[in-house]
Order: C-alpha cells, then structure tokens, then sequence
C-alpha cells in the first residue's frame, strides 16, 4: 500500500496524508450509519459533556465506562445550566466512543478493511490491536475546540506503540475547524500522562500527571486541509489540534487508535476492556 517514500516520511514526520483514498459513498454510508445510532439515543438518559478544556469530565463515570460501550458526548454549549439541550439533539452532540468499531456491524467492517491492515503493516505493526474508535461530529457553530496534545500520554503502552487513522467524513477546511499538527516533534518526549486512580474508596478517575511544562511550539503548526475520503495517520507522540467550528457547515471524521500488542499496555491507563469484549486485530 505505502511507498518506500511514504514510509519515510511517516518515519520523519509522524505524519502521513493519504488524500481521497476512500471512495466517497463510503464516506456518506458512514454518516447515514452514525444519523440511525443518533436517532436510536435517548437523549434524557444521560447528557454527558466532553471538553479537552475542562478535564474534569475525565472523572464522569460514563466516561470511564465508555471503553466498551458505544457512547454519547456532547458539545459544552449545547447544554445550558440546567441540563437542557440548546440546539436539536443531531447538531448537540460532540462525538460518539469508544467501541464503535467492535460493537456496531457497520463500523466494524470499515474498520477492518484490508486497506488499514495494510498501512498498519507497512508502518511497524507486528501485532495490531484496534482500541478505540470516536465519531466525532464537530458541530456548526459549536463545534468544540480539541487542544494541543498527544495521544500516547492517553493511552500509554511501553514501548509507545498507540498510532491514529483520522478519516474526514467531510471536507476539512480552516473554516470548520480542520487539524493541525507539528510534523516531526513525534521524536520529544511525552509532556503528560493521564492515570486511572482512585480518588476515594470506590470513586475511581483519572489524574493528568505532568513529565513536561515547555509548550508545544504552536507556531510551527501545519493546517491540514483535506477533502473527504482521506486518511491522516498520526504517531501516537505527534502533537495535534483543532480550533472551534464557528462556519455553518459540519466537519464529520471517524478516528481509529491502534496499538502493537506486542508492547505492554498500562494498567492505569483510563481504557480498560473486560474479557467479554477483548481487544481484536483486523
């Protein structure tokens, strides 16, 4: 599938752009899939806000438990104060985690087509394992801002194996609040670390422990403005960022986190699976 140069450059970059290698009724299949599970949610049985602003959410319960299940999240401003939804319920919600791709037939089947075996072969993968899978809907007008960070400290293996498919759904563009990133600072270090603690007998959360305080060089940063149908893969050490969708149009995209099972993942990382719903390959 990848190039002796596209190799390279992934080793270089911790980045690699592949434009418009999904066919675009795929992309649309995906979207009426999502616009179904949406429309089979009850809203009113919990309203669950996710943010990478505040992390206080990361000690909600739901959150902790999404690792299996498949899950709603919704946008900072489309809850006012007393719980109520601002905005219809289809444009209130921020994405949907964190087992997608091993609980839903659609998204299982995407997710392990022989096109991300492949990448993930030709970029060091001995033993892939699918982890996590988000839908993430970045919303008109309320689409939250997604912070500068990594996404090894999250979901951290020795040696740090995790890598992300990033599939735009939709066309990405400076306006709807498309990626960014830092090719090449893969190679640093991690900044932080996130734990599964116990805060107090029989309240479990997590706790961001901090390895780093020099800032990521955000002016560095590279936009990535990619059309539907395109796959980015991320290193697992390569910072990344999105700012607030403030346009009137949508910014659909399914991520996908692998690791190597041949690495050995955290005990106190935050995603734990049950042996009912064990980790899978392709």
């Amino acid at each position: 599938m990848l190039t002796s140069d596209q190799r390279q450059q992934f080793v270089d970059d911790g980045l690699l752009v592949l434009p418009e290698v999904l066919p675009l009724a795929e992309m649309v299949s995906l979207r009426s899939r999502m616009a179904e599970i949406v429309d089979a949610f009850d809203p009113d049985e919990h309203r669950t806000v996710f943010s990478t602003t505040d992390r206080d959410q990361r000690r909600d319960q739901r959150f902790l438990e999404s690792s299996e299940k498949v899950s709603f999240f919704f946008e900072e401003d489309a809850v006012d104060d007393d719980g109520a939804l601002t905005v219809p319920m289809d444009q209130a919600i921020n994405k949907v985690g964190h087992a997608i791709h091993d609980l839903d037939p659609t998204f299982d089947r995407f997710s392990r087509q022989p096109l991300f075996a492949e990448i993930a072969a030709d970029i060091g993968f001995v033993e892939p394992l699918l982890l996590q899978s988000m839908y993430i809907f970045k919303q008109p007008r309320i689409g939250g801002e997604v912070v500068w960070h990594t996404d090894h400290p999250f979901l951290w293996t020795d040696p740090p194996s995790v890598v992300g498919f990033w599939v735009a759904l939709e066309d990405a563009t400076l306006e709807n609040g498309c990626l960014w990133a830092l090719p090449g600072h893969h190679k640093r270090g991690p900044k932080e670390r996130m734990r599964r603690v116990e805060h107090r007998p029989g309240e479990i959360g997590t706790r961001m422990e901090v390895l780093d305080t020099a800032p990521f060089p955000t002016d560095e940063g590279v936009a990535l403005e990619v059309a539907a149908g395109t796959v980015v893969v991320l290193d697992g050490l390569l910072p990344h960022w999105s700012a607030p969708n403030t346009s009137d149009r949508s910014r659909h995209a399914y991520t996908l986190h692998l690791i190597d099972g041949k690495a050995s993942y955290a005990e106190d990382n935050w995603l734990q699976r049950s042996p009912e719903l064990p980790l899978r390959g392709f």
